[in-house]
């Protein structure tokens, strides 16, 4: 029996350093938004402005939360840490995601409460402040549409601003309905629809963060092929023990053990399997332990750390 850790690499969707800025800046703009939106919404008595400016807020804290897993998954392994600190993007999303929640809990129950009780709207007021909340939100937002797609922490904080660039955008249009029509139940009505449209698009990163936080296998790692994969590379006999789970939002790891036959050089084996589990399925913290190798070391091994 032999066993070896797999190359290191950083998964394919890893976040770049340029994020750090694109955070600084996202939370400065929202910031100061927020304060903005919240004070005019109260002086003006909307509750599509409040209800805005509250889930910029929630979106404000899930920005300093998703800011700090980055930074901690960027750190080096030390100490008792010895996978690093990447699970604190994971943590990091899911508290995310339960504030996205919240904040669709708060724009149900503050709307429904206007329409039991209606109050006039300005919707000139409306239409400015929310049109300003789209172009810094939507800034924001594609600050980290990039890397959105290969990690769920950087995912996380795009979603909660364009969907933050999707509220102002409803209520700009309920602003310009209360001008047309003068119907002030459009406010709410707004901020009903869009909670409705936030839970909806939220959903998946609620999810798949839960299932992150489980140590479940990232959604992007296609167990079935990843497995006929490994089997069928010349020399593998079977498989088992195969475990794959998260390090962080955009790192993964793999070990299993993988009984071989025919194997003349098994470092090189080892090798051409975690470059190929990281081209393919982008695992770069593969631990394969291999059983039945000609001259090795016997039942007595033990994988090596990962």
């Amino acid at each position: 029996m032999q066993c070896m850790d797999g190359h290191h690499h950083d998964h394919g969707g890893h976040a770049p350093q340029s994020f750090g800025t694109a955070f600084v800046t996202g939370i400065a703009l929202n910031s100061v938004f927020v304060a903005v939106e919240i004070f005019i919404g109260l002086r003006a008595g909307s509750m599509a402005l409040v209800a805005d400016g509250m889930h910029n807020f929630a979106d404000v804290i899930s920005l300093v939360l998703a800011g700090v897993g980055y930074w901690f998954q960027s750190r080096k392994p030390s100490g008792r840490f010895t996978y690093g600190y990447g699970a604190v993007s994971i943590q990091s999303a899911v508290i995310n995601a339960f504030l996205l929640v919240a904040g669709v809990t708060l724009i149900f129950w503050e709307s429904i409460s206007r329409l039991l009780h209606p109050e006039e709207v300005p919707g000139g007021t409306l239409m400015i402040v929310a049109g300003v909340g789209i172009l810094i939100n939507g800034t924001t937002a594609l600050l980290f549409m990039k890397g959105s797609k290969g990690d769920v922490n950087i995912r996380g904080a795009f979603i909660h601003m364009a969907a933050d660039a999707g509220v102002s955008l409803g209520v700009v249009l309920a602003g310009g309905v209360v001008l047309l029509t003068g119907w002030t139940v459009v406010d709410p009505l707004a901020g009903i629809a869009i909670a409705i449209m936030i839970l909806a698009g939220s959903w998946g990163l609620l999810t798949e963060s839960l299932n992150l936080a489980l140590n479940a296998a990232p959604k992007s790692v296609d167990l079935e092929a990843l497995e006929a994969w490994m089997l069928a590379r010349p020399g593998v006999d079977g498989m088992h023990d195969l475990h794959v789970w998260p390090l962080s939002t955009n790192k993964t790891a793999l070990s299993a053990h993988v009984q071989v036959s025919g194997i003349t050089d098994t470092d090189e084996f080892l090798h051409e399997i975690a470059h190929g589990l990281h081209e393919k399925f982008g695992i770069g913290h593969a631990t394969i332990q291999t059983e039945g190798t000609p001259g090795g070391c016997g039942h007595g091994c033990h994988p090596s750390l990962g």
